[in-house]
């Protein structure tokens, strides 16, 4: 396996862990439920792209290929022991670099209850302190206010803005760039987190 993973990281109620084969029924049914809540910041396949996988089954295959081959590390979210979402970790690169990005979604269920930002920090001080990276990206579209909130809580600065940058519910969408760096934060995100005032 490649550095960083597997793991499982905790902090309170939320627990982050490797996606399996038998989160399978939790995650339609979370999918299902808040479908409407979702689809504006899904990606989609352009005309002309590769096909996304067909069934979480292919979903889960891709993404631990990816992990054992060092490029991603797809965590699932528990919230009190129940599925709620992915925080996962993409386009690792190595070499000089040493970067990756990160994205997101969750259970409308169980937002706003900081669980988002707990699990964002909790995988970026992972990506930084065990799987040896320096820089973490999140790219996050304009009117995704919920996103931004979670970026604006961990104090991660902006740092640019990607014209037609993803394919995003059925059309190429701008996106606002959000990076940190591991000399940012030398105490960690999540002990950043917890200094910050409740909202």
């Amino acid at each position: 396996m490649s550095a960083g993973w597997p793991a499982t990281l905790q902090h309170g109620d939320v627990t982050l862990r490797p996606i399996r084969y038998r989160d399978a029924r939790a995650w339609r049914a979370v999918r299902r439920r808040n479908l409407v809540w979702l689809q504006p910041w899904d990606a989609t396949v352009p005309p002309g792209g590769t096909e996304r996988p067909a069934t979480f089954r292919s979903l889960v295959t891709r993404m631990q290929r990816h992990a054992r081959q060092g490029l991603g590390m797809p965590f699932a979210i528990d919230v009190d022991g129940r599925f709620a979402g992915q925080v996962t970790v993409n386009n690792i690169v190595r070499g000089s670099a040493q970067f990756a990005s990160i994205g997101y979604w969750l259970d409308r269920d169980v937002a706003g209850r900081g669980v988002m930002p707990t699990a964002v920090a909790l995988v970026i001080d992972h990506c930084f302190r065990s799987a040896g990276l320096h820089r973490i990206e999140v790219c996050i579209r304009p009117e995704n206010s919920n996103s931004l909130r979670v970026v604006e809580k961990l104090g991660i600065r902006e740092v640019g803005y990607a014209p037609r940058f993803l394919h995003i519910d059925g059309a190429w969408r701008d996106h606002r760039i959000y990076a940190i760096t591991v000399e940012e934060c030398p105490d960690g995100m999540l002990a950043r987190l917890s200094q910050q005032p409740r909202s």
